[in-house]
């Protein structure tokens, strides 16, 4: 089985990740190549090189495409990694417009007038130049076009619509959601970043792919969703929940106003939900120190300083906290580490009947000897939230952007880790908190239900909005902090316990080829009110 996929992200490439949909298709393309001649045989993939990764990897030229977007002929240069250890390999698509936000930018930030514009308009690029290169046959035969995401959705509207790629039909299209919330609509015309304009004269079917909420625009993740053949979720537990309605009152996102159409997947048999993996190697025993914690923060801060032209208060309060935690090392961390957005951190920002917030009462519920260390970046008004925090309580260290040497020191360190996410496709925070026996208290939704057992390798909580839930929260953090002081020996089993679980990626990928890969619904039939 020869199978291809196009993603924006491969966190194989040093760069080339931004979150957790860049550890997938980093992980389970060789976890498929590694499972055997039995089920896989070839996997390629394919994502842009956004004018700068092809270069810093050395990757070997080959012969650029030509390529049809916005009624011209553009020249799309291609190259080629090969993992020598896997024999996975990594095509790398270029063109300036994929360079729109710099060399190297993986995704930009339009404004809130033109949302996914820029990206739209990229994607929409890499989406006929890497069917283009399918039909060229560049890569032979392909048995799965496996897409991941809205940003690789534009391929399957391609191969269902434009005659060019028909042939490319014969093939098994999957898309896998990583994150429902990001689903890159554009206008259907009137704008240089709409479908009229990517692809003029285009004889698709509206129905399949409009917005159901905003008629006049195209749905990428949506089209992706109606027209493939399998739709894949990256845990169990969210695959049911998107099928839900949403209820923004209360925090719950459901199926983001695509439920009906993941309830149609689901009834025709092409929706999955498969829980991503993690990767385990020898466990290292030697727990850092403070003072090693306290020296790697601090050299990543001025490393971040020396990115500016100007110090950042989080900045400046991070080095100020470090030096006083120096003169009196914390005996326990308490952690998290996250992308900051409403998605990973609402429910911090709640605030309470106290006049405090959520965060703030978290922090008042640390005895003494504990602090709480948080690494993330994100959304500037959040990371205005968490620096005002920073500065007004002596137990709490905010560290501004992130780093992958960092962020394993604090999953070591840490006695608890945080992750009250609102909803979680998936989460790999967990499972690598859980990988260094630090167990996790977490929100019980999407992947987090599906990794985490209350009471015996972490803990969790729920609630029926964000004010109950912010109360959860807390008030199952008390629970815990309480029992690691009675109950040591019950706290070590679960310790004990968080490190003993394990998510193989080898699991996954089994699962991909007989959930995905194979036994398929018939396309007629799995589509035939759309098309």
């Amino acid at each position: 089985m020869k199978i291809c996929m196009l993603a924006a992200e491969n966190g194989s490439i040093p760069g080339a990740k931004i979150g957790g949909l860049g550890d997938v298709v980093r992980d389970i393309p060789r976890a498929l190549a590694g499972i055997g001649h039995e089920m896989v045989h070839e996997i390629d993939v394919v994502m842009p090189g956004y004018q700068r990764f092809a270069e810093s990897t050395g990757a070997e030229t080959q012969p650029p495409l030509k390529v049809r977007f916005r009624g011209e002929t553009l020249q799309v240069a291609v190259s080629q990694l090969r993992d020598e250890d896997s024999g996975v390999r990594c095509r790398l698509l270029d063109h300036p417009l994929f360079a729109v936000g710099g060399p190297g930018r993986i995704y930009c930030n339009d404004p809130p007038e033109r949302p996914f514009a820029s990206d739209a308009s990229k994607f929409a690029l890499f989406g006929a130049a890497a069917c283009q290169l399918l039909a060229e046959d560049r890569l032979g035969e392909v048995d799965v076009i496996h897409l991941h995401d809205w940003h690789a959705a534009f391929a399957a509207m391609l191969i269902r619509f434009d005659p060019r790629y028909a042939l490319l039909g014969d093939a098994r299209l999957v898309v896998t959601i990583h994150n429902l919330a990001m689903q890159g609509i554009r206008p259907f015309a009137h704008d240089d970043s709409s479908l009229d304009a990517w692809f003029p004269g285009l004889n698709f079917k509206r129905k399949a792919i409009a917005d159901p909420r905003y008629p006049d625009s195209f749905n990428p993740l949506r089209a992706a969703i109606n027209l493939c053949d399998k739709v894949h979720t990256v845990s169990p537990a969210y695959a049911r929940e998107i099928r839900k309605s949403n209820q923004p009152e209360i925090g719950f996102h459901g199926g983001e106003g695509l439920e009906r159409d993941l309830q149609r997947a689901h009834r025709a048999g092409r929706l999955s939900g498969i829980l991503n993996g993690c990767e385990y190697g020898e466990p290292d025993l030697a727990l850092p120190s403070s003072e090693e914690l306290f020296d790697a923060a601090r050299q990543q801060v001025f490393h971040w300083l020396g990115d500016g032209p100007q110090v950042e208060s989080a900045h400046f309060i991070a080095l100020e906290r470090l030096a006083q935690w120096r003169e009196r090392p914390p005996a326990h961390w308490i952690t998290s580490i996250s992308r900051l957005t409403p998605q990973k951190t609402a429910l911090f920002e709640v605030a309470m009947g106290n006049d405090r917030t959520c965060l703030e009462n978290i922090l008042a519920e640390l005895p003494p000897d504990h602090v709480f260390v948080l690494l993330g970046s994100g959304d500037a008004e959040i990371e205005g939230f968490f620096t005002h925090c920073a500065a007004r309580y002596g137990n709490f260290l905010f560290l501004k952007g992130y780093s992958e040497p960092l962020s394993q020191t604090i999953y070591a360190i840490g006695s608890l880790f945080l992750m009250p996410s609102s909803f979680e496709p998936c989460g790999i925070g967990q499972m690598l908190a859980m990988r260094s026996g630090q167990p996790c208290l977490a929100h019980r939704v999407g992947g987090l239900k599906d990794t985490i057992e209350n009471n015996v390798d972490g803990f969790t909580f729920t609630g029926r909005d964000q004010t109950h839930q912010a109360a959860a929260f807390v008030r199952k953090f008390r629970q815990a902090l309480s029992l690691k002081r009675r109950s040591p020996g019950r706290w070590e089993d679960i310790c004990r316990a968080a490190a003993a679980r394990r998510f193989s990626w080898e699991n996954s990928a089994r699962e991909y080829c007989l959930q995905l890969y194979g036994g398929l619904t018939v396309k007629s039939e799995a589509r035939s009110d759309l098309l």
